[in-house]
């Protein structure tokens, strides 16, 4: 059956990188999910279509979370003047040991869901833990909230708790997960999920690369976060040329599409590898900050023509928002321009915002423009940020990216479907 809806407002979203197309007045046709087109007045064959008027709010597309931790948002906030590999142990992986209790796990969740619900997010990578039941429980609550989602139960099986290690029952939780998930929910997909080189033996990432091979399956993972971090992968992989050639020698980069977290010290080698395996760049700009693991050179990553999203990384990065991930991507690498003297051009608003909308919903096929044939995801955005002087819709986006939160947020749609409404 054909479902039809017209939404009514000022359009405006960024075809290309660096560049922002604004519609004032407009309407946004969606279709079967996709975006049908725009025009300035209705088609006569769109006369019965729904129509819903939002006057002079903001329509933008939909944004993209690379990279989310879902078990780490019970504390975020917490413990961000340490470093990386300390904060793991002190917060991250505790913390994710409880997840072994179906009734916690429901209750984090649950909270954890419904804040990602009223969130900018339309589509996420997202993280669990090594638990079956709890991640299964995970799944329910972000299907039932109307995302879209690649969720993944995390593997690991050394350099672990022993609370959190799998051992040889890694492969076997890995497979199980997937077995249950196929075809489940319509907007919820199965994703392979070693946590890092570190917690996964080069018998385990052989594996999970199979199960990524065999059941078609994208990967997702942590690459270079931390120089402490690189230089322990050096010491555990000596037989790999770098810490992405670990992930390629065990098959985890070849022939599915693969996601890689920070990538905050990437050498040219590494660089030359994900472009040709057209591996993802979930940047994390707050996260990389707050646990002391640097700036990623993202302009050089965009001039090399690697393929980069945004991601909020929480709970490394303390809040959930995609608009203060744009911002942060903004100032992070303005901070990287002044302090390491690389000459590199800073991310402008538009450059960041593309980043968390079309260029992460790739992952995602055709997903992050309100283009023709682009899946029906947007955000409507009531920006009511009195100002004394007019305003372009340009440098409204921009404000609403530095000055807006949750409750600017008056509509939300994923494929066509209303998911969230605010009164």
């Amino acid at each position: 059956m054909e479902q039809r809806l017209a939404l009514k407002g000022n359009i405006v979203y960024t075809p290309q990188l660096g560049e922002v197309t604004t519609l004032p007045d407009s309407y946004l046709l969606l279709e079967n999910g996709l975006v049908a087109g725009t025009c300035a007045d209705l088609p006569d064959k769109w006369a019965d279509a729904p129509l819903r008027d939002y006057g002079d709010s903001l329509l933008l597309p939909g944004l993209t979370d690379l990279h989310i931790h879902a078990p780490q948002y019970g504390f975020r906030g917490l413990g961000l003047d340490m470093e990386l590999l300390k904060w793991l142990d002190a917060y991250a992986f505790p913390e994710e040991a409880r997840y072994a209790d179906d009734g916690y796990a429901a209750y984090a969740y649950r909270i954890f869901a419904d804040s990602l619900r009223q969130s900018f997010t339309c589509r996420a990578n997202i993280f669990a833990t090594v638990h079956n039941s709890a991640t299964a429980i995970l799944a329910e609550l972000i299907a039932a909230s109307g995302l879209v989602a690649n969720i993944g139960k995390v593997s690991m099986d050394r350099n672990c708790p022993a609370d959190l290690n799998e051992g040889a029952q890694a492969l076997t939780a890995a497979a199980v997960w997937i077995l249950e998930m196929q075809g489940r929910y319509e907007n919820i997909r199965p994703i392979i999920t070693p946590r890092f080189v570190p917690s996964c033996s080069g018998a385990l990432l052989t594996a999970l690369g199979r199960l990524a091979a065999e059941y078609n399956l994208p990967v997702q993972s942590h690459l270079s976060e931390s120089t402490q971090e690189v230089a322990w992968v050096r010491r555990l992989e000596p037989k790999s040329l770098h810490y992405a050639g670990a992930y390629n020698r065990y098959g985890l980069l070849d022939g599915h599409p693969t996601v890689m977290a920070h990538c905050v010290h990437l050498n040219d080698a590494e660089k030359y590898l994900l472009k040709g395996h057209g591996v993802f760049i979930a940047h994390c700009p707050q996260s990389n900050f707050n646990l002391l693991s640097g700036a990623a050179p993202i302009r050089s990553y965009l001039q090399a023509n690697l393929k980069v999203g945004l991601a909020t990384d929480m709970a490394g990065g303390a809040h959930i928002s995609m608009l203060r991930a744009i911002q942060d991507a903004v100032t992070v690498s303005k901070l990287r321009a002044v302090l390491a003297g690389t000459g590199e051009e800073p991310l402008s608003l538009p450059e960041a915002f593309y980043l968390a909308s079309k260029g992460g919903g790739e992952f995602f096929g055709k997903v992050g423009s309100l283009e023709e044939g682009y899946a029906a995801d947007v955000l409507v955005i009531d920006d009511t940020l009195l100002s004394p002087r007019g305003l372009t819709l340009g440098q409204r986006l921009e404000r609403v990216i530095c000055l807006a939160d949750e409750r600017h947020l008056q509509a939300k749609y994923v494929n066509g479907r209303e998911v969230l409404i605010n009164d």
